[in-house]
């Protein structure tokens, strides 16, 4: 599966999606920022990423969904919370999917939403800065 990823005002690439780590798994995208260098592709694929949640309305649909009873929420529950209108939420729905950081079910005419453990906490990681320990 790709991902198209908006690198610009008109043009685009197409980004495989890298499946977040298993737990204890060590991945070279995931990796953290001051372990070593990120590769061009590496680099890429995690710019994708962040625009990804970049962006003040995205971030505030993945904590709704988080916060949502049951860990999923239907997009019908997500208009009114961000004062947006259906079409637009949807849009930023879809480019939070394709990311892969949200999962889209859907259940007749609604589509529900969960959020990706894995992905965020691959984002995180690859985000994390090692604490110096402490002299005693």
């Amino acid at each position: 599966m790709n991902v198209e990823c908006h690198t610009g005002a008109v043009a685009t690439s197409t980004l495989p999606v890298v499946s977040a780590p298993r737990s204890g798994a060590s991945a070279a995208c995931c990796a953290p920022l001051t372990r070593r260098p990120l590769s061009a592709e590496a680099a890429t694929d995690l710019a994708c990423t962040l625009k990804a949640v970049a962006d003040p309305a995205r971030l505030r649909l993945l904590s709704l969904v988080a916060a949502h009873e049951g860990g999923e929420a239907c997009v019908c529950d997500l208009v009114e919370p961000l004062g947006l209108s259906q079409p637009t939420v949807s849009h930023h729905l879809k480019v939070l999917v394709e990311a892969g950081l949200l999962t889209r079910d859907k259940r007749g005419v609604w589509a529900y939403f969960a959020v990706v453990p894995e992905a965020l906490n691959a984002l995180a990681a690859v985000l994390a800065v090692p604490v110096a320990a402490s002299a005693p």
